[in-house]
């Protein structure tokens, strides 16, 4: 069985893309996730780096939390792979979609730790993605979005067909998964989860370019029973 980690932003593209490559038997030994220089948030949706340990421990998948700073990233996410790689890490599972120069650097830096990059959703339709995410029994709640296409209002709205038909009725151009930065979420339940994680507090704030729901407190709760 082909030992692998994935890399891992708390969002549904990357939950997707773990759940496929476990279907496909991969062994998912880690989640590899980058956090700013003082730990306290993830580099790629700026979530709470407390919250992605709480969501890494539902799913009961072990985590690795590298500090870096934006000139380090590369160089430090490449130790972080070749200590995977050291733990006997093959590949490497990613949830990009589209865009081409994420693909290229993640050759360059997977070539560079000597581990196999895999991306199950590359290339392919994102609405059909989505529909296949919330088909599987997923649920993600939107965290970030782009302050120049989307409101505060969006912030902790679930990610259903409804929210897509919202999406669509905007006329902003806004794909269905978020791949050009949009928007961002995370996954609170599914079917790859232990626990499911419950949301109880939050604050709605803006830094930068980017509006942001700050989850203050959560809580991990017994998954409801599948069919009900």
């Amino acid at each position: 069985m082909l030992k692998v980690f994935s890399s891992w932003s708390g969002g549904k593209d990357g939950c997707l893309a773990l759940y496929r490559a476990k279907a496909a038997g991969m062994d998912v030994r880690y989640l590899a996730n980058m956090v700013t220089a003082d730990g306290q948030r993830s580099c790629s949706h700026g979530i709470s780096a407390a919250v992605i340990e709480r969501q890494a421990e539902a799913l009961g998948i072990p985590i690795a939390q590298c500090r870096t700073t934006g000139e380090t990233y590369e160089s430090e996410f490449i130790k972080l792979l070749q200590d995977f790689k050291r733990d006997g890490i093959e590949g490497g599972v990613f949830g990009d979609i589209d865009f081409e120069p994420h693909r290229e650097w993640i050759a360059r830096v997977c070539a560079g730790a000597g581990v196999t990059p895999h991306l199950p959703l590359w290339q392919e339709d994102q609405a059909k993605l989505l529909e296949e995410f919330l088909d599987a029994g997923f649920t993600a709640v939107v965290v970030a979005v782009r302050a120049d296409l989307l409101g505060k209002e969006a912030l902790g709205r679930i990610v259903n067909r409804e929210f897509l038909a919202y999406l669509e009725g905007l006329e902003k151009g806004i794909t269905p998964c978020g791949e050009a930065g949009e928007f961002h979420t995370l996954v609170i339940d599914g079917p790859l989860f232990q626990k499911r994680l419950e949301i109880i507090e939050t604050e709605k704030v803006s830094r930068g370019d980017h509006h942001f729901l700050e989850i203050h407190q959560m809580e991990l709760k017994a998954r409801e029973p599948v069919g009900r």
